[in-house]
């Protein structure tokens, strides 16, 4: 059991630990998590070995099929490599290996956390991260602790250990969703009083739910337009339906999703920075500001007043006709940077090493053949998250499959906009959002007892 635990415990460090050196968005902490991982699946092979139950394998067998489809892209980039159709060789090698890092913690999850309370755990730890995150990112921007940054300086807003405040954004979404989610599993079997009100908010349940605030408080910081957005939106949609898939004890759940709404955004949030994010989604302009002006000669001609702020759209324009170039086997995994550079036109100056859209990045990288088998993971991942909530076998279940739907949920909005999926930190952590997914119905009680 030395070697399980040793698991367990290098997995919720790695967890923790991936954000902190800028999301792990450069070379060697990328090379860190692939060395990180394969280590860890030695200990884990080897734990396997001496233990003659079995019991790892009733939930990797549960999630044969996501993790099928993912040594099934991860076989498709290797086809890209080995088979020349990469455009930039090197940029695919450094993918497949981050791509198996990934696979292999989403085997990892589902083979040590099988036990409710490992579960809790690995919730604990992901709140506790993004909770860390949140109160850091604030703290260098309310106080004059600059000195303290981790990269550049944040500009005002809340940005993290992360380069990118949209990033910190996508990663505060995933963990916010674990702890909605915790905090829902929770729950106890009774009916509504309205004392329950005053329980949520100093009971037992209470450190969940200021770790929520402090999220919530980050996340409008940030400023992040797609963000915000994206796990509001997630929060509205999935919390409606969780409501009306669960009819017992309907008015306690929608009083802990309304909560969130209504305490930390209209009520915390206008103290930090909730006017301004406002004003950031009144000001995106899709369209340059044009005015009519009289030159010197008397003619008069069109001039560019403010530019749109919203370059991603060039991007988008310029890298479809990219995609319509290799439909079907793609440019080759992480080579966007190096193939995109002769489509755009004059009015795209700046360097974009990403499209800025997920969805468009990985068509043109991976081509359709990679797309589908990865498009499936995503989407069989979200079904199981649902399941339990349909379902109504448990409380906790039901709870956890809620949070990880909402999590997958709003990072595939945002995904719409963003690029959060080629960010390491951001793509483990969805990985791991995808394997609580499935363990939301797939692991026990405790030791070799199944739950009910």
């Amino acid at each position: 059991m030395r070697l399980d635990r040793a698991v367990i415990a290098g997995v919720l460090a790695l967890l923790v630990w991936m954000p902190v050196p800028l999301a792990s968005n450069r070379p060697a902490s990328a090379a860190f998590i692939v060395l990180a991982v394969g280590g860890l699946l030695v200990l884990w092979g080897a734990h396997l070995l001496r233990d003659p139950l079995r019991q790892s394998w009733r939930a990797v067998r549960a999630g044969v099929i996501p993790l099928g489809l993912l040594l099934a892209v991860q076989g498709w980039v290797a086809v890209q490599y080995v088979g020349g159709l990469s455009s930039d060789p090197g940029a695919t090698m450094e993918y497949l290996a981050l791509g198996l890092a990934y696979t292999g913690l989403f085997a990892l999850v589902l083979g040590v956390f099988t036990t409710r309370k490992r579960l809790n755990w690995l919730l604990g730890v992901l709140v506790v991260s993004g909770t860390l995150q949140a109160f850091y990112g604030a703290l260098l921007v309310l106080t004059d602790f600059s000195w303290l940054a981790i990269g550049s300086d944040s500009g005002g807003v809340v940005s993290g250990t992360f380069v990118n405040r949209n990033h910190l954004a996508g990663y505060l979404e995933m963990t916010l969703a674990c702890g909605i989610g915790w905090m829902l599993a929770l729950r106890e079997d009774r009916d509504f009083r309205w004392h329950h009100l005053a329980e949520l908010l100093i009971g037992p349940k209470a450190r969940i739910r200021l770790a929520l605030i402090i999220m919530v408080i980050a996340l409008v910081m940030s400023h992040s337009r797609m963000g915000n957005t994206a796990f509001f939106s997630s929060l509205i949609i999935m919390g409606g339906l969780f409501t009306l898939a669960t009819p017992e004890h309907r008015g306690r759940n929608a009083l802990i999703l309304v909560s969130v709404l209504v305490i930390d955004v209209l009520v915390i949030s206008q103290w930090f920075g909730l006017e301004e994010l406002q004003q950031r989604l009144a000001d995106t302009r899709f369209e340059d500001e044009v005015a009519m002006v009289e030159d010197d000669s008397g003619a008069t001609r069109e001039v560019v007043v403010r530019r749109e702020n919203v370059d991603r759209d060039d991007v988008f324009a310029y890298a479809l006709p990219q995609w319509r170039e290799r439909p079907v086997a793609g440019f080759g995994a992480g080579t966007f940077e190096t193939s995109f550079q002769r489509f755009p036109g004059r009015d795209v100056t700046a360097l974009f090493d990403h499209a800025h859209n997920d969805f468009l990045q990985f068509a043109i990288e991976y081509g359709v053949v990679g797309v589908l088998p990865l498009a499936g993971f995503v989407v069989f991942a979200f079904y199981r998250a649902l399941a339990p909530v349909w379902q109504r076998r448990s409380l906790y279940r039901s709870g956890v499959g809620m949070g990880a739907a909402m999590g997958i949920l709003a990072l595939m909005i945002h995904s719409s906009t963003d690029f959060n999926l080629q960010i390491p930190a951001n793509a483990a952590t969805f990985v791991v959002l995808c394997a609580i997914a499935v363990l939301a119905n797939a692991h026990h009680r405790g030791h070799r007892r199944p739950s009910t």
